[in-house]
């Protein structure tokens, strides 16, 4: 059995556990949580389990193998670099870290002491991000042309990171999975609302190279919660849309096509629009969640790693880096250092 010690017991805190625990070869040793209330619900889910409210406590507990930090983000490298030092395997709830320094530092300590470190992008888990992956590298949608997403809603205000740090990973993540590659160069605009002087809604513009584009739209203060991104290729175009409740990924068999008129005096390129059929295919219906805990369940026995590892973590944490140089910059065009 694989200890599982959690530090945070909040918002996604308990989404954890709960998966932790249903699976066969995990069970929760150790819980962190400072709030009294939230402790004690800790403690009536988990009787067997010993509930602090010291991270070094936890991480210190002869029965913790693996460490959850689920906190807030300004407090992910110090937990998780004190949980690599302990010798435990670690996943840490995204962004991995506020910097690339801190993150490659992290990066760096687990693959010195041989330990796990995972990044908490779930997405990747689902069967809608699954199946748009497969419908890419298949070459269905032919080359891709650009990715447009949306991720807005009415809160929820982070105290120590903007909208961006909160809501830009997971789209970053999935575009980087989709693609298999990562941008050359971003610009990013945003603005402050809320008196704190980080921004709650942002527009953030990423060049992949091959005039591959992507552009994503975060918004803390929208009335509706979308989450909905496009991508076009030659061949087809794809709709991903997270809150359907069933047909998540639709395939559109439409586009254009170029095709030249030598018949006008200014030889203009002419466009043919095709509108064709579409279709929905079947999803895995796997809880994400889950999924991901069995992955890491896995790479814990194997030794392999895992499909959201640190270093998978520290590529997006480098672009919300560019992101916010850029926003401080006026929207300047920034080309994020490279890592190898």
């Amino acid at each position: 059995m694989i200890g599982i010690g959690l530090i945070g017991y909040g918002y996604w805190g308990p989404n954890l556990a709960r998966n932790f625990a249903a699976h066969p070869e995990c069970r929760i040793a150790a819980v962190c949580e400072q709030d009294s209330d939230r402790a004690e619900r800790a403690a009536q889910a988990y009787p067997d389990a010993k509930i602090t409210g010291d991270y070094r406590t936890l991480i210190e507990h002869a029965d913790v193998d693996f460490v959850a930090i689920a906190t807030p983000t300004s407090t992910h490298y110090q937990f998780a670099r004190d949980a690599l030092l302990a010798g435990k395997d670690t996943l840490v709830e995204k962004p991995l870290t506020t910097t690339v320094a801190e993150a490659r530092e992290l990066v760096d300590l687990a693959a010195e002491r041989e330990r796990i470190l995972a990044v908490d992008h779930t997405f990747l888990y689902t069967g809608a991000v699954q199946k748009v992956k497969e419908v890419v590298d298949s070459g269905a949608l032919g080359d891709i042309l650009y990715i447009d997403s949306v991720r807005i809603n009415l809160g929820l205000f982070q105290h120590d990171v903007n909208v961006i740090y909160d809501l830009a990973p997971h789209d970053l993540a999935i575009a980087f999975h989709i693609l298999d590659a990562e941008p050359t160069a971003v610009q990013a605009l945003g603005a402050c609302h809320a008196g704190d002087n980080m921004e709650n809604v942002a527009y953030l513009h990423l060049e992949f190279g091959n005039n591959v584009i992507a552009h994503f739209h975060l918004n803390w203060l929208s009335p509706v919660k979308i989450r909905k991104m496009l991508i076009g290729g030659s061949k087809k175009m794809l709709v991903y849309d997270d809150m359907e409740a069933s047909e998540k990924v639709k395939i559109y068999d439409s586009g254009i096509t170029l095709r030249s008129d030598d018949r006008d005096e200014a030889n203009r390129a002419k466009v043919d629009y095709r509108t064709g059929d579409m279709w929905a295919p079947k999803l895995a219906t796997q809880e994400a969640l889950g999924a991901e805990i069995a992955d890491l369940a896995s790479c814990v026995q194997t030794r392999r790693q895992p499909l959201c590892d640190g270093r998978t973590g520290m590529r997006v944490v480098r672009i919300l880096e560019a992101c916010q140089t850029s926003i401080k910059n006026a929207g300047a065009r920034v080309e994020p250092a490279a890592i190898p």
